[in-house]
């Protein structure tokens, strides 16, 4: 018999397959820790796009702009 206390758990949770996400729309990608790619055509192919500064991958030389999200456009 279930508590009476506690909602029954609806699935949906961090555990849950699909990804959870913190909302960037980027969810099921994650490069290793130590990616690196040639070009943003490269990061596009991986499905990275675009990298935030402290993504793994990011690189100053594909952040045209300087505005901390390379391979934006």
């Amino acid at each position: 018999m279930p508590d009476a206390g506690k909602p029954a758990a609806s699935g949906g949770g961090p555990d849950s397959a699909g990804g959870g996400g913190d909302g960037d729309g980027r969810e099921g990608t994650a490069p290793s820790p130590d990616a690196t790619y040639a070009n943003c055509a490269a990061v596009r192919e991986a499905g990275a796009a675009p990298l935030r500064r402290g993504d793994p991958g990011y690189s100053r030389s594909l952040d045209r702009d300087g505005d901390g999200v390379a391979c934006d456009t």
